[in-house]
């Protein structure tokens, strides 16, 4: 069968091969020591005719590309400029093909996952990534990408590169508000004293893992009243992010939901198909998110919250079909040691 390209593949004297692509690896022989000099694939310099002179290299047997072709580095520079969003950048020059993308800040890594699905779908195009909505560090690496052959059709590598473009890139890192917290404790028992709140360290201790803060917790009975009241004293202090702990079950002295739906929530979302977390609540007053937190967050390492808060810090307002995406994965499995994030949970 006739090659799909057009690139010829011939035997070259050294001398004459700069601008070729070897088609295979070039080995040298030195001081007991046998080794590549250079790989399949390497675009010959003119700094490296001495080289292959010296391991004896007279003649190589390289490509000559074709314009209508590129060399899979070239491809791999071009598709991770293309596929590189906001707070994502290219790492290094390619290696073996490959060139990493890497986050250039902290924050929630942000997947266009239809996009790269469509990507993916182009013959000779590799890319993948960690799962999306995470919290990355700065030069975490997010994904890689390459060029499937050694020598690629710039047809294809410009729809690859026209299809990112069209999504504003493959992928981004946005970065997490520092938002004053405001948190609302309900619990009769905790308010007249009879137990110990167990909510505001577990929660103050999530939040400064995401570089917010915990400015205050308010304590109150379960009167709905009472907590729509609270939700209106920390939005007067100034709150950005209010959150709403216990209460959140179905029970008769469960009355959060309906204090905040009191205090003028809008775009509530009750529930979530997820396990510890089921009766997690999303809501907004203004432009200030709501939070409703079911008691698994005082006992469980990674539930609901933990799948939410950093999309809620930057900046997403978390709609219905938001909770359901999260059905897939949202069972956790409760293992002896808890190593969240890195585990199915979420994913």
């Amino acid at each position: 069968m006739p090659s799909k390209f057009k690139s010829q593949a011939r035997t070259i004297p050294a001398e004459e091969s700069v601008g070729a692509v070897l088609a295979h690896d070039v080995t040298e022989i030195r001081a007991g020591r046998k080794g590549p000099l250079f790989r399949k694939g390497h675009v010959i310099r003119v700094q490296d005719v001495p080289s292959l002179l010296r391991a004896g290299k007279q003649n190589v047997y390289a490509l000559t590309l074709d314009p209508a072709e590129a060399h899979e580095d070239e491809a791999a520079e071009e598709l991770a400029r293309a596929f590189s969003g906001p707070g994502v950048e290219p790492s290094g020059p390619p290696s073996e093909g490959k060139v990493i993308l890497r986050s250039a800040r902290g924050g929630l890594f942000k997947v266009a996952e239809e996009a790269l699905i469509e990507v993916n779908l182009i013959p000779d195009i590799c890319c993948c990534s960690r799962h999306g909505n995470t919290v990355v560090g700065p030069g975490d690496a997010l994904a890689a990408v390459r060029a499937v052959p050694l020598v690629i059709s710039r047809e294809l590598l410009g729809r690859a590169v026209a299809a990112a473009e069209a999504a504003g890139g493959l992928f981004r890192v946005l970065p997490l508000k520092r938002a004053a917290a405001f948190l609302v404790v309900t619990g009769s028992e905790v308010y007249r004293g009879l137990i110990r709140d167990r909510f505001a360290p577990v929660v103050e201790k999530k939040l400064s893992a995401l570089g917010s803060r915990l400015e205050r917790a308010v304590f109150v009975p379960d009167e709905r009243s009472a907590v729509a009241a609270a939700i209106a004293e920390v939005l007067a202090a100034g709150a950005e992010l209010v959150l709403v702990s216990g209460g959140m079950s179905v029970d008769p002295d469960d009355v959060s939901r309906l204090g905040i739906a009191d205090a003028g929530a809008e775009d509530v979302v009750y529930g979530a198909p997820v396990l510890p977390g089921a009766m997690f609540l999303c809501g907004r007053i203004g432009e200030v998110p709501v939070l409703g937190l079911p008691a698994c967050v005082i006992h469980s390492p990674a539930t609901a919250l933990e799948l939410i808060l950093p999309r809620v810090l930057a900046g997403e307002r978390i709609t219905r079909r938001d909770l359901a995406a999260l059905a897939p994965g949202g069972m956790c499995l409760n293992c002896p040691e808890c190593r969240y994030p890195v585990c199915p949970f979420g994913k």
